[in-house]
């Protein structure tokens, strides 16, 4: 689960509630017609801009902002130094029988053991990484418009109630409420946009990346260890892919 997700939209909800109870009643900032036209708005946008099979896994991206697997860059460097002692030790061809539990490391070291040639090896495991690429970045563009649309529907909202109450100006005392709940779909709009959807697509493309960094480790080590290369030799190019903190501990600890 990601802690920093729930600490987040935890305190934005807070500091939002917070500020109207301060200033007010909560009922006022209720209002079904205004919930109508952003919330089935956002909903019938969002079905006509994606397709069904799409739509039916939103709430599974949404999902992914909380719950995660998390990719850890170091653990898997060690492995792969540890895999290269392998098939330094005995052969690259002892590679297919280590029991490994990611399943793209574990492809990696099949084609390894498979004696495939390091260009077939590289451009089979880029294709993996564009496809999943691909598959993130579907979910990223889902939130995206998500968060496009609500404020556009608000938006859309807030001109209906303009229109309603400017067919009534002939009572004074009722613009003032009529413009609070015309201003009301502005508000869920940029509720949705910059509390929800914004912040879980940045999350996802972050991950994502995350994601991607740790193969493309795969990939330098896999093709590390079918040219022979020394597995230290190994562990340190793949080290370039760590922030330089990650590597300097990764040292201290080596040299201990």
């Amino acid at each position: 689960m990601d802690i920093a997700s729930i600490i987040g939209i935890l305190v934005a909800s807070v500091a939002i509630l917070g500020s109207i109870l301060v200033g007010g009643d909560l009922g006022i900032f209720i209002d079904v017609p205004s919930t109508l036209v952003v919330g089935l708005g956002l909903i019938g946008v969002t079905f006509f801009r994606w397709p069904i099979e799409i739509v039916k896994n939103i709430v599974g991206f949404a999902m992914k902002a909380f719950f995660f697997s998390p990719a850890d860059p170091k653990s898997t460097i060690d492995e792969i130094g540890n895999l290269a002692e392998t098939a330094r030790r005995e052969s690259v061809f002892a590679l297919e029988k280590v029991p490994i539990e990611d399943p793209f490391l574990k492809k990696a070291m099949t084609l390894a053991a498979d004696n495939r040639p390091p260009e077939v090896i590289s451009s089979i495991l880029q294709l993996e990484i564009d496809a999943m690429i691909e598959r993130h970045k579907v979910g990223v563009e889902v939130f995206q418009g998500m968060a496009d649309d609500g404020p556009a529907m608000g938006m859309i909202g807030t001109l209906i109630g303009l229109v309603q109450m400017l067919q009534n100006l002939s009572d004074p005392s009722a613009i003032g409420p009529a413009m609070a709940v015309a201003l009301l779909t502005t508000f869920y709009g940029a509720i949705i946009a910059n509390v929800f959807c914004n912040p879980m697509k940045t999350k996802m493309a972050y991950r994502s990346g995350l994601e991607a960094a740790k193969m493309s480790i795969i990939i330098a080590g896999t093709l590390g260890i079918v040219a022979g290369e020394n597995p230290r030799l190994i562990k340190e190019k793949l080290n370039a892919f760590l922030p330089p903190s990650e590597r300097d501990a990764g040292n201290e600890e080596a040299a201990e």
